[in-house]
């Protein structure tokens, strides 16, 4: 007997979790599916990965039937979107499809990393248009957000029509690129949606989210009464609060210093794109200290205390051309991502302690989200009125919150959805079916590790408790060619009751090798084993903590 067609969502990232979206539309009898691919996004790593900044979704399942992938579905250009596609997208090898600003952006980063594809098969869609990709028939409906040409994706199938929102919020006035597109997602709620599956980020929050333009003139009374110099940190692909803060410099008679390099790229890509019209043309970091003081507005990469952007710098007064006075003001113009609260307090904390101003969203209204909150979901639901919801972009209480919501709101089916799981839409009752594969992989310099690679482990396990190394050179006879040499890294120097702590290794090695027989001293294996143990225990009854050690022993 024939499988019916079966139309099913499965995200492998993105859910649960804030970032490194992932979702997959699969068409079909159950095992033969074709899969569509909505954003293919990345996130940070935390403690959990030492030494890994970038986290990708594990896309095992989809390399095991990239034959079966109709193509590749970019929303908009934020990173936890398409942030892992240069990596990996070349496992994939599959069609690209989405709209202007987003390719140019994906386009200009592809330029400028090295070792990245060089040229990805993207076919630029117009907002509306529908386009034939495989099974799905897909159109892209506009949608406010934190950074241009954002889109919600219609996705229609012979089992029905699905609407995946993207990230989206309502806004009339966003300053740069188009509001929410309110009639089309009206004319396709008249047509049927079976599903929605909708952003979850601000389902906590109560009310409706200010608009990019009460932003802007917030910015412009802020710059007015500035008295001296004032930097504004955003995130980098926010073109509204840059142009924002470009009419504030205007208005107030400053020009605008922009400095680094992500920041410079967006901006390139704006303006190719006509999304900086009328904006003059911004100054580089070269002309910052030529300005006058009450004349300068600066624009900076890391408002989530990167590294190496130049806020950071400039907090630890490691830039080469800018630097900031007491008196001057920085202002976030961001939210903290939830786990960089540290990096960011730490240069708050040094941009104070040199007398220069600082002012966060807590402060004034300098910062608006790009998620809807529950005014909004309630008006979005009144829009499309799917038949199911399944909550998603979001950790374990925001969707609760969403789905609650959905709930209430007289939604008919609500389903709870994490990654990995199988959702059936259609035909028949919207309900899990199945499971796939998913979890994470770690970008380690130019590789990409398996989140059970033994290198993370180990680096933790180093971060707490340092290594011994030691290294010594024995005979064929088993005799001791020379001393040995004691290597210790993130050991204390002094253990308790101040015993130094390189005596205690020395005198463990050495009374070990006096006690062991010739046999034993003839096996360098084993003799490595006993000083192991020896050099671990030594270690902690000084410290308290058993050290990572290693033993090397050469026979001449």
């Amino acid at each position: 007997m024939a499988q019916p067609d079966e139309l099913v969502f499965a995200p492998l990232g993105g859910v649960g979790e804030i970032g490194m979206n992932l979702g997959l539309y699969g068409f079909g009898p159950r095992r033969a599916r074709t899969w569509l691919i909505v954003d293919l996004g990345m996130s940070f790593a935390g403690d959990e990965a030492p030494g890994v900044d970038l986290v990708l979704p594990d896309i095992r399942f989809l390399e095991e039937n990239k034959g079966s992938i109709a193509g590749l579905v970019l929303t908009h250009g934020h990173e936890d979107h398409i942030g892992a596609v240069l990596d990996l997208w070349p496992r994939l090898k599959c069609p690209i499809f989405t709209t202007g600003f987003t390719a140019g952006l994906l386009e200009a980063k592809r330029a400028g990393e090295p070792g990245a594809p060089q040229k990805l098969p993207m076919t630029v869609v117009r907002s509306g248009v529908p386009v034939e990709i495989g099974p799905f028939t897909v159109e892209f409906v506009p949608v406010a957000h934190s950074i241009p040409d954002s889109h919600a994706v219609a996705i229609r199938t012979a089992a029905g029509l699905v609407l995946h929102t993207g990230d989206w919020k309502l806004d009339p006035t966003p300053v740069v690129g188009h509001a929410t597109d309110t009639a089309r997602l009206t004319a396709l709620g008249d047509e049927g949606v079976r599903a929605m599956i909708c952003d979850s980020t601000n389902a906590i929050r109560d009310g409706v989210s200010p608009s990019e333009a009460d932003v802007a003139a917030s910015l412009r009374t802020i710059v007015g009464k500035a008295r001296h110099r004032i930097a504004f940190t955003t995130f980098s692909s926010n073109v509204a609060r840059i142009r924002g803060i470009a009419d504030a410099a205007r208005a107030n008679g400053r020009e605008v210093v922009v400095v680094g390099r992500a920041l410079e790229r967006v901006i390139a890509v704006a303006r190719e794109q006509g999304l900086l019209e009328g904006v003059p043309a911004f100054r580089s970091a070269e002309a910052y200290g030529y300005l006058p003081r009450d004349k300068v507005v600066a624009i900076l990469t890391g408002s989530q205390g990167e590294p190496r952007a130049a806020l950071r710098r400039i907090a630890d007064d490691d830039h080469p051309e800018i630097a900031l006075s007491p008196g001057d003001m920085v202002v976030f113009s961001s939210r903290t991502i939830p786990g960089n609260e540290k990096v960011v307090n730490h240069i708050i904390n040094a941009l104070v302690k040199r007398g220069v101003e600082v002012m966060t969203d807590r402060d004034g209204l300098v910062h608006v989200s790009g998620h809807p909150r529950r005014g909004e979901l309630e008006k979005m639901y009144g829009f499309v009125r799917p038949q199911v919801a399944v909550p998603v972009h979001g950790e374990a209480m925001h969707l609760h919150a969403h789905a609650a919501l959905a709930r209430k709101l007289g939604v008919p089916e609500v389903v709870n959805c994490y990654d990995g799981h199988v959702i059936r839409l259609a035909p028949g009752p919207a309900e899990r079916v199945d499971e796939l594969h998913y979890g994470r992989l770690y970008k380690d310099g130019r590789l990409l590790l398996q989140q059970t690679a033994r290198a993370l482990p180990e680096r933790r396990k180093l971060s707490f408790v340092g290594v011994v190394s030691v290294a010594l050179a024995v005979d064929r006879g088993g005799g001791i060619a020379g001393d040995p040499s004691v290597e210790l890294t993130g050991i204390p120097e002094r253990g308790e009751g101040g015993v130094d702590m390189l005596d205690a290794v020395l005198d463990a090695v050495v009374a070990t090798l006096d006690g062991l027989p010739k046999a034993r001293r003839r096996d360098p294996e084993a003799m490595g084993e006993s000083i192991e143990r020896a050099v671990r225990a030594a270690v902690n009854a000084a410290w308290g903590k058993k050290p990572v050690c290693h033993v090397h022993v050469v026979e001449v």
